[in-house]
């Protein structure tokens, strides 16, 4: 159990970096604006598609979370490692794969050619709320398995005794996992979805679709108007706080699940019609995320050993910055897995990358050049943007192993270091992996702060992809592409492997 001396230096340490850039801009900016008309239109749309893709991607989430919880086929855990593959991928490069399916040229639209049947269109708003739901589905998923893991497999024994059907286990133990698991997930996603930018640029389809990402994107690029920026920045910021404190409020406590770690079958779920449910839902998820990936992955695979010695270059850093960012961002979860600390974490994605972005510029260039120190702030911003995902998955059992073993410890006698070495950490191992997993593919991944500080040898891998787009390169750009989504899936594999301990994988 950490030390509270621990969890406020780490709280420290998180609230000055969220914080202090937002200061830096506003303190430089001097005095903060009003919305304007244009400013309440993103609003309204900003919180509608954030919504209606937070609703989406939970709902679709529970059916195919409980399909992996309850199964086990060959090939499982190769599968649940590949839903999250598009999580972790670099926006740009995932809306280069729906394009190619739902685009005016992509698959879809050819099938409904040959069938002489009228095409879609992806851009809009339900263009944005697709790739959303494309982005986020995988997230919800993993942390509704999660939940589903968490209980113990007497129990399930125990309602197998007791001749309960799929309905009497989904009301005793199910149902209230998925009320101290959903409230959470929702204001995790929500929150992404506010600061949506690239998302909403390309498939947005004009002004009507402008996010409040997009209006600071354009006060700070086009008008360099701090003060309007930073007011936006705000208000964001006071939607995912608000958010935050709706999610804890509804949320348990943890499922205080003590067992014996034991996986069982699932009796309960033996049915011909309960296997052909599941059956569908898994081939429909792995079709709709998978598919897209196959896409980009097809386009540039011959390439990839052929790319310039830059590429390679850009790949270490991202591997450096990665590896740096999720040993920090673990580091202050462990501290900050509770209530509060989840609170705090989700300021992180609430802010505006490129406020974020502008503060640390305004910050470190009184002090030093700031283009010199692109890699470890990339990092320590990375870390920062990855906590309330971490949080989110370590909070629940954290609490529920705090409320089985914390009076056993203290009788014991144990020392904070030998909780954490004896208690926490075994115990702890499946999210721990999980959640150390997602922030190094996230870290691969991003596209931030870098492209503010970077300069042409400090360059990270998404970056360099950027910059082989810009030059037309698209050959090089796509073959680059696919060795950025190699190297996050095998990150988060590496680290995955201990969530997927007790998977059955």
């Amino acid at each position: 159990m950490a030390t509270r001396p621990v969890a406020l230096i780490a709280g420290a340490l998180v609230a000055g970096l969220t914080l202090g850039p937002v200061a830096a801009v506003a303190w430089r900016a001097g005095v903060l604006t009003g919305l304007e008309p244009a400013d309440w239109a993103a609003l309204r749309f900003t919180l509608v598609q954030a919504l209606l893709s937070a609703a989406l991607s939970v709902a679709f989430a529970i059916p195919v979370a409980r399909a992996l919880a309850r199964r086990a086929f060959p090939g499982r855990g190769v599968l649940i490692a590949l839903l999250g593959a598009p999580f972790i991928l670099p926006v740009i490069v995932a809306i280069l794969g729906l394009l190619a399916v739902f685009g005016r040229a992509g698959v879809l639209n050819r099938v409904l050619e040959a069938f002489g049947l009228p095409e879609v269109s992806i851009y809009g708003l339900h263009g944005v709320v697709l790739a959303h739901v494309f982005f986020n589905l995988p997230l919800a998923t993993r942390l509704i398995l999660q939940g589903w893991l968490a209980i113990p497999g007497e129990r399930f024994r125990l309602a197998a005794t007791l001749a309960f059907t799929s309905r009497d286990v989904f009301r005793v133990l199910e149902r209230p996992m998925l009320a101290s698991i959903l409230p959470g997930a929702f204001a995790v996603i929500f929150v992404i979805c506010l600061s949506s930018f690239a998302v909403a640029l390309t498939l947005g389809g004009g002004p009507r679709a402008t996010t409040l990402e997009l209006a600071i994107y354009q006060a700070v690029r086009f008008d360099f108007d701090l003060a309007h920026a930073a007011s936006l920045a705000l208000v964001q910021l006071g939607l995912a706080l608000v958010a935050g404190l709706v999610a804890l409020r509804l949320s348990g406590a943890g499922l205080g699940a003590e067992g014996m770690d034991r996986v069982v079958p699932r009796w309960d779920a033996g049915g011909t019609g309960l296997r052909l449910l599941d059956t569908l839902w898994l081939a429909l998820v792995a079709l709709f995320l998978l598919t897209p990936l196959g896409l980009v992955a097809a386009r540039g695979a011959l390439g990839v050993f052929s790319l310039p010695g830059p590429v390679w270059t850009a790949a270490a850093h991202s591997l450096a910055v990665a590896l740096g960012s999720t040993a920090l961002c673990i580091f202050w979860a462990i501290p900050l897995a509770t209530r509060r600390g989840e609170l705090l974490g989700l300021a992180g994605i609430a802010l505006s990358p490129l406020v974020l972005g502008t503060g640390l510029f305004l910050i470190l260039r009184a002090f030093v050049n700031p283009f010199s120190l692109a890699l470890p702030v990339t990092g320590v911003v990375n870390a920062l943007l990855s906590l309330p995902f971490v949080l989110r998955i370590l909070r629940p059992e954290a609490e529920a192993l705090q409320q089985d073993f914390s009076r056993l410890g203290g009788a014991l006698g144990l020392s904070p270091y030998a909780w954490l070495r004896w208690v926490y950490l075994p115990r702890m191992r499946r999210p721990l992996g999980f959640s150390a997993g997602l922030c190094a593919a996230l870290s691969m991944g991003d596209l931030g702060v870098i492209a503010l500080f970077a300069d042409p040898d400090r360059a990270t891998l998404p970056l360099q992809i950027y910059r082989l787009m810009g030059a037309y390169r698209m050959d090089q750009a796509s073959a680059a592409a696919v060795l950025l989504l190699a190297l996050s899936l095998g990150l988060f594999w590496i680290f995955d492997r201990g969530g997927r301990a007790n998977a059955g994988s």
